[in-house]
């Protein structure tokens, strides 16, 4: 066989490899059976409902929404009681001291006192970033502080681990260019994961195909960071007193965005089972996604991973959350109008 035919079969089947690896990430071959063992009930009063956090003493959620478009109005975030048979969103964000707010991930935390503190990653018109602290009442929201730094690129999630000590994951290390674009197409890795010290912000972990959704063990000791065209969920050890990371193992999940932790420490992680489809529906929302959720538990450390809802995308496409209490479920999308109910029996 001639050189250049040689040549030209090594460059085929490479290109070849290349598509089969980005569809297979992707999600192009899984197949969807839609499945939940329960009652799905819709709740709408959202534009676009990306995280959703629970406190676990009350049964408070709180829900971030916001449009991801140029020039979009305000966001916000609401609060729905789940002790309530028919919850109704109520928006706690009327009155901030500023008029650029654009809430995308969300964690609560509370303090040894029992303060709760609400951290939200902000998305600004001008491309900034920060994270707005808030305390919060079974009522209310009070604005506390405002964050910046020069290590928020792109943030999309947060966790915080102290009174202003977090964690954030930044999708990519570069601002939105043609040339991330061509990135991601390639699949080179560009996401990482910042602390902040309560003074300064450092890169603790980095390398990750589209750094999503993330967590804390209960005890704090371990940290679980998405990957969502990675499909996986990255565990790392994690030093309480200095913040530093170590890598410890991964877990393989579909399209993992947003991690919530019920009352026994289980994750529950909203997926993108399709990724393809996903895409196509952030660019024109009458294009269905399926949504998942998926119940990771430990048993002796060994994970197992369950999946608990699944629709082909309808009643809602795009799910990025799945928060969980008692035997209440709450599933949030990046687009959609709507949050589902899910209920089962215990």
């Amino acid at each position: 066989m001639k050189l250049w035919l040689k040549i030209t079969l090594v460059i085929l089947l490479l290109v070849i490899a290349f598509i089969l690896r980005i569809a297979w990430n992707s999600g192009f071959f899984t197949k969807i059976e839609p499945h939940f063992e329960g009652r799905v009930t819709e709740i709408k009063g959202f534009n676009g409902a990306e995280d959703i956090t629970i406190d676990k003493t009350t049964g408070l959620a709180l829900i971030s929404s916001s449009a991801f478009t140029e020039n979009a109005p305000n966001g916000a975030i609401y609060l729905l009681n789940l002790k309530e048979d028919t919850p109704q969103p109520k928006k706690l964000t009327d009155n901030l001291p500023f008029n650029d707010f654009h809430p995308h991930g969300i964690s609560l935390y509370q303090t040894d006192e029992g303060q709760r503190i609400l951290f939200v990653i902000n998305h600004h018109r001008n491309q900034d970033n920060s994270v707005e602290i808030f305390q919060f009442t079974d009522s209310s929201l009070i604005h506390q502080e405002t964050i910046t730094n020069e290590l928020f690129i792109s943030p999309n999630d947060i966790v915080g681990v102290g009174d202003r000590q977090f964690y954030l994951t930044n999708d990519h290390d570069e601002k939105k260019s043609w040339l991330r674009s061509k990135k991601d197409l390639l699949q080179i890795p560009m996401g990482n994961v910042c602390y902040f010290d309560g003074t300064q912000g450092s890169i603790s972990a980095d390398g990750f195909l589209y750094a999503n959704g993330i967590n804390v063990s209960q005890d704090g000791k371990k940290l679980f960071v998405a990957a969502t065209t990675g499909k996986k969920i990255k565990v790392f050890d994690r030093d309480i007193v200095s913040g530093k990371l170590t890598e410890n193992s991964e877990i393989a999940v579909n399209g993992a965005d947003n991690i919530e932790l019920d009352e026994s420490g289980d994750l529950w992680v909203g997926c993108h089972p399709k990724l393809l489809a996903f895409l196509a529906h952030s660019k024109d929302h009458s294009k269905l996604s399926p949504s998942e959720i998926v119940k990771i538990s430990f048993e002796n450390e060994k994970p197992s991973v369950e999946s608990i809802y699944l629709n082909d995308g309808n009643p809602l496409s795009g799910s990025s959350v799945g928060a969980v209490w008692r035997n209440k479920m709450l599933i949030g999308s990046v687009f959609g109008n709507k949050v589902l109910l899910c209920s089962w029996r215990k």
